[in-house]
């Protein structure tokens, strides 16, 4: 009997929908006779997820109902937390119910998986925007996707053929959550904090993942190896530099690296949640919290993605969430510091994000050493000296907005 925190769900079970062997082999054949829908990239990256067991409990596609429930109040339509709707769209006039369908990545030409079409239905797309992302601006990269969606959604149970989405140069970073959860028990490890990454470790990073060092058993560093927006630094140069840094900089055996293919929506404090849900199916007792977390522009205040735990319902997520306030280099104190454990004013704080350090060394300029340590600097340099074109990174708010080409 495993010590790690149960998987999501009623049945407290990975489901991952993955096939395998023969089942494999049998499907993929019969993909090739079906009819064939191409699928977004956002859409190819949710069914990976499905087929590794990242998003169990779910077993496919959702329908209107779990929709409706999942905008409304965090629940599909079988009581299950869930705080983002995951579907499939189309404007294919001819898929009708009943249909088996061969879902075609549109980037890749790849068949990722079959799905059996047991609901089409039309949703309002402004009324997910406002529930997921509480605005409907265009400018926003996920109010984007959603309104570029097509006519219809298509709901319906999935078998997932292919994993070719995750780059190949990661597959040593990459883990499924039973991965994962193999990992954790070989170091013994029951209390697992997981925190989300998409930019390279910066000082403040290094700063949250030592506090949670020293109350949880170890710190999983999970980044993002899928799309983000334009501007944002590739993942190839963001492992290199988060591997210099825990290679360096951290006890063995405290933390472990992976990688999961998910696409950002960059929906603030309702993608804190959601991550918080895949995270428990990777093992994680708990879900690092920090400033913005998962936010773009000024769309969410600093901490609603901390604020939003409290009120979900009650007893709907088993992964707690770690909260911890604006941290910052304080050069009163000599070193990192939180708003809770600094008495400074902001005129001896330095603040820190990877919006921040994207733009000094996009325009290059040199990095304190307060910024990020020495080895990641110099990767990130050698990435900036080697771009075709400027980027132009544009601070919002609390120097957390877009990165522009």
């Amino acid at each position: 009997m495993s010590d790690l925190i149960v998987p999501h769900g009623k049945e407290e079970k990975l489901i991952p929908l993955l096939l395998e062997g023969d089942a494999l082999k049998a499907e993929t054949e019969k993909a090739k006779g079906l009819k064939s829908i191409n699928i977004t990239s956002r859409e190819a990256s949710d069914l990976i997820m499905l087929g590794i067991g990242a998003f169990t409990p779910l077993t496919g596609f959702m329908t209107k109902a779990d929709w409706q429930g999942v905008c409304d109040k965090f629940l599909t339509e079988d009581g299950t937390f869930w705080p983002i709707p995951i579907t499939l769209s189309t404007d294919d006039e001819d898929v009708k119910e009943g249909d088996e369908l061969a879902l075609v990545d549109e980037d890749t030409g790849t068949t990722i998986a079959t799905m059996k079409v047991s609901e089409k239905y039309t949703i309002d797309k402004e009324y997910e925007c406002k529930a997921v992302f509480t605005t409907t601006d265009m400018e926003h990269p996920g109010v984007e996707k959603v309104m570029a969606q097509g006519k219809y959604n298509l709901a319906g149970p999935v078998k997932v053929i292919s994993e070719s989405y995750y780059p190949e140069q990661f597959k040593d970073l990459y883990q499924r959550p039973a991965e994962s959860r193999k990992i954790f028990e070989g170091l013994g490890w029951k209390r697992v904090a997981a925190l989300q990454l998409r930019n390279p470790m910066h000082r403040s990073h290094e700063f949250l993942a030592k506090i949670a060092v020293e109350v949880m058993d170890g710190v999983y560093i999970h980044q993002l190896v899928g799309k983000l927006k334009a501007g944002d630094i590739p993942a190839d140069t963001r492992v290199s530099a988060i591997s210099a840094l825990v290679d360096n900089y951290f006890v063995e055996g405290t933390v472990v690296q992976g990688g999961y293919p998910m696409e950002m929506r960059y929906a603030g404090p309702r993608e804190a949640l959601l991550h918080a849900v895949f995270r428990q199916n990777y093992g994680c007792s708990h879900m690092i919290i920090g400033r913005d977390h998962a936010g773009v522009g000024d769309y969410y205040g600093p901490f609603d993605a901390q604020k939003i735990f409290d009120k979900i319902p009650a007893g709907g997520l088993k992964c707690e969430n770690l909260n911890i306030d604006w941290t910052f280099h304080c050069y009163k104190c000599g070193g990192m510091a939180s708003m809770r454990t600094c008495p400074h004013g902001k005129d001896d704080r330095l603040l820190l994000s990877g919006t921040m350090v994207r733009k000094t060394l996009s325009e290059g300029g040199e990095m304190p050493a307060e910024f990020s340590r020495p080895e990641v600097v110099e990767i990130l340099q050698n990435y900036y000296q080697n771009l075709d074109e400027k980027v132009e990174v544009k601070l919002h708010g609390a120097a957390t907005g877009d990165v522009k080409k």
